[in-house]
């Protein structure tokens, strides 16, 4: 039970003092408040998450449920071993509307363009309210795996990776360097 556990002890900290839960249905903001649609939907995602993504998210108030950093680092592919921190911003429509997902590492990378911003379908076009957060983080991880140069949001490097797939990988690996040329 990740979520729950975890949150109530970030709730701790930040009050200094016990706070009471009743599970997602129930009270979950401190000070007694009513849990809105998305933190009961967020909570619920949360409690389902596979280990390897809620040992690596950071949720910045346990309150609110809104905002939170994933670590992302790939376990094969040209990215393998090299951490990628997300920021993942849900919107009181979730999950009507999906979250807005920002990488915050400097990538060179089809589907990660220069400023973050993000391609997957499943963000885009492709979103339904079924989808969740464990959907979306393992796209993510997709995406390190398999890039997809045909549906690119960095043109260059979409061209860079089909044209030149050895300069690319070069590329990519001084990116992770700090490297950005």
């Amino acid at each position: 039970m990740f979520a729950k556990a975890r949150i109530q002890k970030e709730k701790e900290q930040q009050s200094g003092t016990p706070q009471a839960t009743q599970g997602v249905t129930g009270i979950i903001a401190s000070g007694g408040g009513r849990s809105t649609g998305y933190q009961i939907r967020v909570q619920k995602d949360l409690d389902e998450l596979e280990k390897k993504w809620s040992d690596n998210l950071k949720i910045d108030d346990a309150n609110k449920l809104n905002k939170m950093t994933l670590v992302l680092v790939p376990d094969d592919g040209i990215w393998k071993a090299h951490p990628h921190e997300f920021e993942i911003n849900i919107p009181n429509e979730y999950p009507i509307k999906p979250p807005k997902v920002i990488c915050k590492t400097k990538v060179w990378h089809p589907n990660i363009d220069q400023n973050g911003a993000v391609c997957l379908n499943i963000l885009r076009a492709d979103w339904k309210p079924v989808l969740n957060l464990n959907a979306i983080f393992t796209g993510l991880h997709f995406l390190f795996l398999e890039p997809n140069p045909d549906d690119p949001l960095d043109v260059d490097a979409a061209k860079h990776y089909v044209d030149q797939p050895e300069d690319f990988k070069r590329k990519a690996k001084n990116y992770m360097k700090g490297t950005y040329y």
